[in-house]
């Protein structure tokens, strides 16, 4: 099982403290520091002091580390057109020596996208659909080549479709809870499949229904990996769990019944849970970045009862 550290910078965290926290992912051992990709915050929280860029923050730690994959959960199909994301995420896999992983989402905060003059589209799910076609599509294409492509939303014409990525193939995420399309377009374009916050049953559905979408595509379903995102509140006490769940806004008993939380017992027993149904990544999502003894502890007592 892998443990991957999941951040959510909009609600208030600078270029510094992501780097600290990625610095502690992977001296602690994690195998990924990902973030969210957001402009603005949500809930009670003030956001200071401002959004970082997703890719601009990756780039940055891409020089700044040198074991940790990093990526996005997920980025959003409505910040950026596919030609410049797909040049941004092979920018940033070279200057990481290969390190890359991108998930992409058709994107859904309308309120973020109102506060900064983004466009938000009615149809996002065709948008990502094209954009997935036109990401990949342009880093495999042979150097020497062009790519073009004639779709809906988006048209390009004798691209040079450079620059190359350092990886054969950036891992590519999608994810989400749709019952029929989401299912369909991880079978043709994914690496890996992750639902975000979903029970252990809802998990086995959903990735009961990505295995059959990629059977009917004429794909292995073994070749995706399968990967939730929860919470994670661990504490060696009771009072310890409590205080980490209060410093997040959070009530135990919720969190225990809807994320990672508890105990490292606890946590490892529930980890266990989802991989009983064929997770074999969970990206912890870290609320609180100023608590590096939380990671300490995820890593000394959880992680190394995971093998």
């Amino acid at each position: 099982m892998d443990l991957r550290i999941f951040t959510e910078p909009q609600q208030g965290a600078d270029y510094d403290t992501l780097l600290t926290v990625a610095r502690a992912t992977e001296e602690l051992g994690f195998d990924a520091f990902f973030r969210s990709d957001h402009y603005l915050s949500m809930g009670s929280a003030d956001g200071l002091p401002g959004p970082t860029d997703a890719w601009i923050t990756l780039a940055g730690l891409a020089r700044e580390t040198k074991r940790i994959r990093l990526g996005t959960l997920m980025t959003a199909g409505t910040f950026r057109l596919p030609g410049v994301l797909a040049i941004q995420v092979a920018q940033v896999d070279r200057m990481s020596g290969g390190r890359v992983e991108l998930g992409l989402g058709a994107g859904w905060f309308e309120e973020e996208h109102k506060a900064y003059g983004i466009p938000f589209p009615k149809e996002k799910f065709g948008r990502l659909e094209e954009q997935l076609a036109i990401v990949t599509g342009l880093w495999e294409t042979e150097i020497g080549k062009t790519f073009s492509y004639e779709g809906e939303f988006y048209r390009l014409s004798d691209s040079p479709a450079l620059p190359k990525p350092t990886q054969d193939r950036i891992p590519v995420l999608i994810g989400g809870h749709g019952a029929s399309r989401t299912p369909r377009l991880a079978a043709r374009y994914a690496d890996e499949f992750n639902i975000p916050f979903a029970s252990i049953g809802d998990s086995e559905r959903q990735f009961g229904r990505v295995r059959a979408a990629a059977e009917e595509a004429g794909r292995a379903p073994g070749d995706l990996v399968y990967s939730n995102a929860l919470v994670v509140c661990v504490g060696k006490d009771d009072a310890e769990v409590a205080r980490r769940a209060a410093a997040i806004g959070r009530d135990v008993d919720e969190l225990k019944a809807n994320g990672l939380a508890g105990s490292p017992a606890e946590v490892v027993d529930r980890i266990g849970r989802y991989a009983a149904i064929g997770s074999s990544r969970v990206y912890l999502q870290v609320l609180d970045l100023d608590d590096l003894d939380h990671l300490e502890l995820i890593s000394a007592r959880v992680q190394s009862q995971l093998g």
